[in-house]
């Protein structure tokens, strides 16, 4: 029974409530979530190591006034809650329901829609620098995962809030995992601060006895800096956000309310930069995900007594086809390596890692450096697999264009999660790879039918000369048979699976089996479809193209992408530039950002289920 959570309306309402009464709100908030996720899903284990943090915050700073910004976000559950959004708090990624993350236009308690990492301390930053133009005085704080802090951009931030000495607050929410275990250097600075908690004590020891010195205290203060900074490196080697211009403060127990109080308000009253180091459980109060954080950072709706999933999968993912598919070609081939960025579990790569831990590579949350040392491993002699989801592929960009294109190296991305992901939203839906790849040189662009063409398209990449990538769905297969043989597809060719005389649906990748289901329906209605599985977004099958144009007066194309460059814009401009007098319908996902939902829920507000699709061809078929 909620005492105090349903007393919380807004953050000011925590004045209401005593101090030891805040650790029994905490415990009410973290029922709230586990319930609630339980039948929604959502990100479960980073959302229950913040609760303390995020009742601390509220109750110091005064939001909206003052601005908290969630790096990622997906650990906001509990600021919801505090935020007047706990009667809402049920429809959390649901369809209509509450963001999974921080979304401006949900409240004004958000102050930057997130989803990917390490964007936290750049946006609070700009945000202080409009403050002091403005000449206003809010308390502005980044909280940002000792995970997130391994991506370049958090290190720029930090670079730049130092030498700027703005007031800003970061609070490192340190729980050693980002969705995996945490990996690298920073990682183990951090694992060395954690493990020395006498050097903050030490500092502010050597402060007190300078200082309390009668009459000369306050001068030897100033030139004992040097004193108490060799004593810093004596105890731990080297304190790096120091060096950033911050001032350190940490590292504390994320889970002490009252602690944690104290160190905010010091924060503000210090000034300038300064960096809150927090020690966080990730899953804290849920012995399931306390245990196993990384099963439990994202989860579908689950059994609260055991942890298990409601909805067991039958069947094998696309993850697992491609996942064990390299694994059997690493096998016979040494030169193989697989590279992923803190989603091993995610992508499928830990499974290879235990077979090949020597040819794995885990750079952390950092794409641009995954993309461009795959590069290095293409320059030598190497294969890599480069493995990321769709929407964190965007974030490396130029690397992809720089580093890997214009050098014309046979670096293979596989590229999961692509098409609608559902129920994370904008941020996360993989609808836009194939617009901005298929435009650079050298790039061949591949998404399989199945699970069985994804083996093939697999063995095609690893057999290729030169960048290419294929992009493949979340979730279960559909449940064909897979490859037996040691095929590989010709670059560009396209492949028909019907015959048909008034007319062609060229579909590409998840839209192939659905088009095969909608001629067949229709060829019941009177209209005869021919269809194409065109495999490749580039090279295009450009005989084929022309041959049905030849044959037919229209043609429909179906892609799971934005309508805008991708594989249809791919077939018109080749049906233009040929001056081939075709109709062509091009089915896509429109021109805007499309928000959570269930997969099946996205396809058919946005006419790309069945029906959809079916609705509009008849349409154009009745037009002539």
């Amino acid at each position: 029974m909620e005492e105090f959570l349903a007393q919380i309306d807004s953050p000011k309402d925590l004045e209401k409530i005593s101090a030891d009464n805040l650790y029994k709100l905490a415990q009410e908030i973290r029922e709230e979530i586990i319930v609630n996720l339980s039948n929604t899903g959502g990100h479960l284990a980073s959302s229950l190591g913040v609760v303390e943090l995020t009742i601390a915050l509220h109750s110091v700073l005064n939001s909206p006034k003052d601005k908290i910004l969630w790096d990622v976000g997906h650990q906001s559950y509990a600021h919801k809650l505090l935020t007047g959004r706990k009667n809402k708090f049920n429809t959390l990624r649901q369809f209509n329901g509450l963001s999974g993350f921080p979304k401006r236009q949900e409240s004004r308690h958000d102050h930057l829609d997130v989803g990917h990492s390490s964007t936290s301390i750049s946006a609070a930053l700009g945000i202080a620098c409009a403050r002091d133009i403005r000449g206003d005085d809010e308390t502005v704080v980044a909280v940002i995962g000792d995970g997130a802090l391994t991506a370049g951009m958090a290190f720029e931030a930090l670079n730049h809030a130092g030498d700027l000495a703005k007031d800003l607050i970061v609070i490192l929410n340190d729980n050693e995992m980002s969705i995996s275990k945490n990996v690298g250097a920073v990682s183990n600075y951090l694992d060395k601060l954690r493990t020395n908690p006498k050097i903050h004590k030490a500092k502010k020891d050597v402060g007190y006895l300078i200082n309390s010195i009668p009459a000369f205290g306050d001068q030897l203060l100033k030139t004992a800096n040097k004193v108490k900074n060799s004593l810093k490196y004596l105890l731990v080697s080297g304190l790096l956000f120091e060096e950033f211009g911050f001032t350190y403060l940490g590292p504390i127990d994320g889970h002490n309310i009252k602690v944690l109080q104290e160190h905010i308000k010091d924060a503000k009253s210090i000034g300038g930069p300064v960096l809150i180091h927090t020690v966080t459980t990730k899953g804290k109060g849920y012995e399931p995900a306390e245990k196993e954080p990384s099963k439990y950072h994202g989860v579908g709706p689950f059994n609260i007594i055991t942890g298990e999933a409601k909805n067991k999968r039958t069947k094998k993912t696309y993850t697992d086809i491609f996942s064990q598919t390299l694994i059997d070609l690493a096998k016979e081939d040494e030169s193989i390596v697989a590279i992923t960025a803190a989603m091993p579990s995610g992508t499928g790569l830990n499974k290879f890692a235990n077979e090949y831990p020597e040819r794995f590579y885990d750079v952390g949350i950092a794409e641009q450096h995954a993309l461009t040392l795959g590069a290095g491993l293409a320059l030598n002699g190497t294969k890599p697999f480069v493995t990321l989801y769709s929407t964190f592929l965007q974030r490396g960009y130029d690397q992809i264009l720089h580093d890997i294109c214009i050098q014309n190296l046979p670096v293979k991305l596989a590229i999961d999660r692509a098409g609608l992901v559902g129920r994370d939203g904008e941020t996360h839906q993989g609808v836009f790879d194939y617009s901005f790849l298929r435009h650079l040189p050298n790039m061949t662009v591949m998404a399989p039918k199945d699970e069985s063409e994804l083996q093939v398209m697999v063995r095609t990449a690893l057999n290729h000369d030169g960048p290419i990538s294929f992009r493949y769905p979340r979730g279960e297969v559909i449940g064909v048979e897979l490859s037996e043989t040691d095929d590989i597809l010709e670059i560009g060719k396209a492949e028909t699976l019907r015959q048909g005389k008034d007319g062609a649906i060229l579909a590409i990748g998840s839209m192939v089996h659905p088009a095969l289901k909608i001629a067949s329906d229709l060829a019941e209605e009177g209209i005869d479809l021919e269809v194409v599985n065109m495999r490749f977004v580039k090279p295009l099958d450009k005989q084929l193209i022309k041959n049905l144009a030849d044959r037919f007066n229209l043609l429909f194309t179906v892609e799971e992408n934005v309508l805008q460059g991708g594989f249809s814009s791919a077939v018109a401009e080749f049906l233009v530039d040929q001056n081939l007098n075709v109709k062509l319908k091009r089915i896509a996902l429109p021109d805007e950002f499309i928000e959570h939902g269930s997969r099946e829920e996205l396809l058919a507000k946005y006419g790309l289920d069945i029906a959809g699709i079916k609705a509009k061809i008849r349409v154009v078929m009745q037009e002539g």
